[in-house]
């Protein structure tokens, strides 16, 4: 894009700082010396720094850069923490995050569209092979088994696991992490708390502080293998602080590690929908009203949409469970169940079923 721009190639500087080839401008003096040694003009340069966490004191340097050279500084990060730290303020309020996810709905379809023109098919059916696949874009690029795609998202995994985990946050008792990361996926969907982990270990002979489980529950969310969604009484209008939901980043990852669960169909589904969200640049929250819970509440610029998910509403009583947490909220936000039924009421009382694929290509929700 630079170049198109005519940009010239000595004004662009692209550093990956996990190949040995840089290992040595890994400390914040060594990068600036190197940088600064680059700069023979004063044109505006553009650097593109990727794995920028790798840089010891990476925010002092980079803030550096800011304010001698004039320079446009693009950063890319695989941990979520990157920007919590205490180091980070010294770029407070001077960056802007765009998060990555892996593919979208909509975006799978444009890969299926350029890969394979001669296997187009409608929506609704292309969802299931989505729902089983997952995001990762590599796996959409050729006509991968189930088996050869679950290995290759399983080998990111694992190099996920110990570069942005284990090696990361000095995490010994690599079995037992492991174990937490396989308790939180055969619990997509459901509340749960570091107590709860516990408490199943020490069912089965195993012991595991809590303060230890919330750790590795940390760590986990840092590597953007699982997503962190609190509750939120809508009554009392505050955040919960127990019974969290966790999602994982890619359903393709839970099945790399546990094989193809279709046993967890509703909370599968509800985890894409909670990546939708999240992509779309919404704050989710998991919704509690009296002793209902509505799967997901998203709010994004002071609008507020509500979402039921389920698997299909097969009978009188099922449907009026799913509606029945929406029907007890009282404003006027825009509320949505969204299943894989083929044919339903179009609405009730105002709340419009959706089948989840047509719910994912929406460009929209208000």
């Amino acid at each position: 894009e630079l170049l198109l721009r005519q940009v010239e190639e000595a004004q662009i500087i692209h550093l990956n700082f996990e190949s040995f080839e840089h290992i040595s401008l890994r400390t914040a003096e060594s990068l600036y010396s190197f940088i600064k040694q680059q700069i023979r003009t004063d044109k505006p340069y553009y650097f593109l720094l990727d794995e920028i966490q790798e840089v010891i004191h990476w925010e002092k340097v980079v803030n550096s850069f800011l304010v001698d050279f004039k320079a446009d500084v693009y950063l890319t990060g695989s941990n979520s923490h990157l920007l919590s730290s205490e180091l980070a303020t010294y770029l407070a309020g001077r960056y802007v995050e765009i998060p990555i996810y892996t593919l979208s709905f909509a975006e799978y379809l444009q890969f299926q569209h350029y890969y394979f023109p001669d296997k187009i098919q409608e929506p609704r059916v292309a969802f299931e092979s989505y729902l089983s696949f997952g995001g990762f874009p590599v796996i959409h690029t050729a006509n991968y088994s189930a088996e050869s795609a679950y290995k290759v998202v399983f080998d990111i995994y694992s190099s996920v696991l110990l570069r942005d985990t284990i090696q990361r946050y000095k995490i010994r008792d690599v079995e037992l992490l492991e174990r937490v990361v396989k308790y939180a996926f055969d619990n997509i969907g459901n509340t749960f708390s570091g107590k709860n982990v516990a408490d199943y270990f020490k069912s089965q002979q195993r012991k595991i502080d809590v303060n230890t489980v919330y750790n590795y529950l940390y760590a986990l969310e840092g590597a953007f293998i699982l997503f962190r969604t609190p509750r939120y009484d809508v009554k009392g209008k505050e955040i919960l602080k127990t019974q969290e939901k966790f999602y994982v980043s890619d359903l393709s990852l839970l099945y790399a590690v546990m094989g193809y669960r279709n046993r967890m169909i509703s909370g599968l589904l509800e985890n894409v929908v909670f990546l939708e969200l999240k992509r779309r640049g919404y704050q989710v929250f998991v919704g509690k009203l009296d002793d209902k819970e509505i799967d997901f509440i998203a709010e994004k610029q002071g609008e507020k949409i509500y979402v039921q998910v389920a698997y299909k509403l097969e009978s009188e009583a099922t449907v009026k469970r799913e509606f029945a947490s929406l029907l007890a909220v009282k404003d006027q936000y825009p509320k949505y169940v969204v299943t894989m039924d083929a044919f339903w009421k179009e609405s009730v009382e105002g709340i419009k079923h959706v089948h989840i694929a047509d719910f994912l290509l929406m460009d929209g929700f208000f």
